[in-house]
């Protein structure tokens, strides 16, 4: 009984209940700070938005919302998740780079850790995938079992 509770058995166990705690928290909080704010002032915000990439204030904040404000809800749910994962990394390395000029230490660094933090998260996103517990992982079983059930009734016929 003690071993049980110490490896905390009863809970769900796994790389696929991980990614699933991954893909909430980490994106939950993205999209509730940053995601909504920009869906929801994104008149407001085009007006003093940074240029970075000297492609236009508006189509950086385009850029920004649909990685903040599209593809985080996404990455919630589990649906296109390496893109999404990979949309939002790009954002995140501009921001870093353009806008924090990659502070991590020292005065004015204040965001450079949370950054990446988000950062490592989305990488790690889009190497590992989405796991079971997701859109994209119910997708793949329900194509798997579509392509298997054609073989498996001829197998039955003969």
């Amino acid at each position: 009984m003690s071993t049980r509770v110490l490896r905390l058995e009863g809970l769900p166990a796994g790389r696929d209940a991980g990614l699933l705690a991954l893909r909430v928290i980490v994106p939950g909080s993205l999209f509730l700070k940053h995601g909504l704010e920009k869906l929801f002032t994104f008149g407001a915000m085009s007006a003093h938005f940074p240029d970075p990439l000297h492609i236009g204030a508006v189509p950086t904040l385009i850029f920004a919302m649909v990685a903040d404000g599209i593809c985080m809800p996404l990455l919630i749910l589990g649906l296109a998740t390496r893109w999404a994962a990979a949309w939002e990394f790009v954002n995140l390395l501009a921001a870093w780079s353009f806008a924090h000029h990659f502070q991590f230490f020292g005065r004015g660094a204040d965001h450079g850790e949370l950054i990446v933090v988000y950062l490592g998260t989305m990488l790690a996103l889009f190497l590992a995938g989405p796991g079971k517990y997701s859109v994209d992982g119910w997708m793949e079983r329900r194509d798997r079992v579509s392509t298997e059930e054609p073989a498996a009734r001829s197998a039955m016929l003969r």
